[in-house]
C-alpha cells in the first residue's frame, strides 16, 4: 500500500460524498494504491450512515465509529494505528482542504523529508480565528525551534515511521510537527489552498487558543520529565528538605546553646517541610517505577544481519 489517508469526521454528512469524489480525482492519476480511513468521532447526525453507503461505491474506504466524541487527537491516533501505507496523509472532512495537495506533499517526502505540514497562506476564516492562530503559531515556532506558519493545519503528509512513533492524546494533534521535530524527524511546510466551509459548522472556537497554550506547557513538561519524573519531583523535594533542615537546624542550635525548646510556628513549618520532602521523593520514585514498566518503541533507523 502506497498511501493511507486518515480523515476524522464529526457531523460532516453533507460534505463526505463530494470529498470522496475529490479524493478519487486527485489520486487516480498518480497510480498510487491507497486507502481512506474515516473515523466518525461520535457524530449525532447521519454521518455514519453516509459513510456506510459510500463504502459500497468506494471499496478503498474503511470506516470506524466511536461510541462518543473522543476528540481529534484520539481519532487520528486510532486512524494511524490502522494505516498500512508507506505514506500517511491527513485532512479534515469539511471540504476546506483540497486533496489535490496530497500528491504534491508526497513528492516532497520523496525528497527526504519525514513530515510535510500544510500552510494556508490565504486563509478563508474570520479574523477572530486567524489572529489568535497567528499568535499561537509564532509561540509554538519559538518553542519548537522550527518556524512553521500553520502548525494546526489539517492537511499533512508523513512517512509511516512518524505516525508509528508519535503518541497522541488530549489535544496534542496541534503539536505533531513539534513532537516530530523533537524526535529527530525532518519537517517542512508547503503552501496549500484553503476553501471556505460550505456545509456544516466549525467545531472549534476562540477557546481553543487558551487550551492550546496550556497544552503547549504540558507538552514541554512531558518532554523534559516524562522519562525522568524523579528529576522533577526530586527537585521540589530538595527545596523542601533544604528549608526543613535549615529551620530545624536553627532551632537545634538554639536548644544546644540555651537548653530550652519552645514550639513555635516556624518550627512547625520546618517539620512540615521535611515531611513534604519525603512525600515528593516518594512520588518521584513511584513515577520512576511506573515509567519503567511502559512498553517503548525504539526509533531504529537502520539495521543489518537479520
Amino acid at each position: 500500500m502506497d498511501l493511507s489517508m486518515v480523515i476524522p469526521v464529526k457531523e460532516e454528512s453533507e460534505n463526505l460524498p463530494e470529498l470522496l469524489k475529490e479524493i478519487v480525482a486527485a489520486m487516480e492519476p498518480t497510480g498510487f494504491t491507497y486507502e481512506v480511513i474515516a473515523i466518525d468521532d461520535g457524530s449525532r447526525d447521519n454521518t455514519w450512515e453516509v459513510l456506510e453507503n459510500l463504502s459500497h461505491e468506494y471499496p478503498f474506504l474503511k470506516g470506524f465509529r466511536f461510541q462518543f466524541n473522543c476528540g481529534k487527537a484520539d481519532a487520528l491516533a486510532f486512524g494511524f494505528s490502522k494505516a498500512t501505507g508507506r505514506y500517511v496523509a491527513t485532512l479534515d472532512g469539511d471540504l476546506q482542504d483540497d486533496p489535490l495537495e496530497i500528491p504534491k506533499m508526497i513528492k516532497i517526502l520523496e525528497e527526504g523529508y519525514d513530515l510535510v505540514s500544510g500552510w494556508k497562506v490565504r486563509r478563508l476564516d474570520p479574523w477572530h480565528k486567524t489572529l489568535p492562530s497567528k499568535l499561537f503559531n509564532l509561540t509554538v515556532s519559538a518553542v519548537c525551534g522550527k518556524r512553521l506558519h500553520d502548525f494546526n493545519c489539517g492537511i499533512k503528509a508523513y512517512r509511516h515511521s512518524v505516525v508509528r512513533y508519535i503518541e497522541l492524546y488530549g489535544d496534542y494533534h496541534r503539536f505533531i510537527p513539534v513532537m516530530a521535530k523533537w524526535q529527530g524527524f525532518r519537517i517542512t511546510e508547503m503552501p496549500v489552498a484553503h476553501r471556505a466551509r460550505v456545509h456544516g459548522v466549525s467545531k472549534y472556537g476562540i477557546s481553543r487558543l487558551v487550551s492550546g497554550f496550556l497544552d503547549l506547557v504540558s507538552l514541554m513538561f512531558m518532554r523534559s520529565f516524562s522519562t525522568k519524573p524523579l528529576h522533577f519531583f526530586g527537585l521540589i523535594g530538595l527545596v523542601f528538605m533544604a528549608l526543613g533542615l535549615g529551620v530545624c537546624g536553627y532551632f537545634g542550635y538554639e536548644w544546644f546553646q540555651t537548653g530550652a525548646m519552645h514550639v513555635r510556628p516556624l518550627l512547625l513549618a520546618g517539620g512540615f517541610s521535611l515531611v513534604m520532602s519525603v512525600q515528593f521523593f516518594s512520588l518521584g520514585l513511584l513515577a520512576e517505577m511506573l515509567n519503567g514498566r511502559k512498553r517503548r518503541i525504539y526509533p531504529i533507523a537502520e539495521t543489518f544481519g537479520e
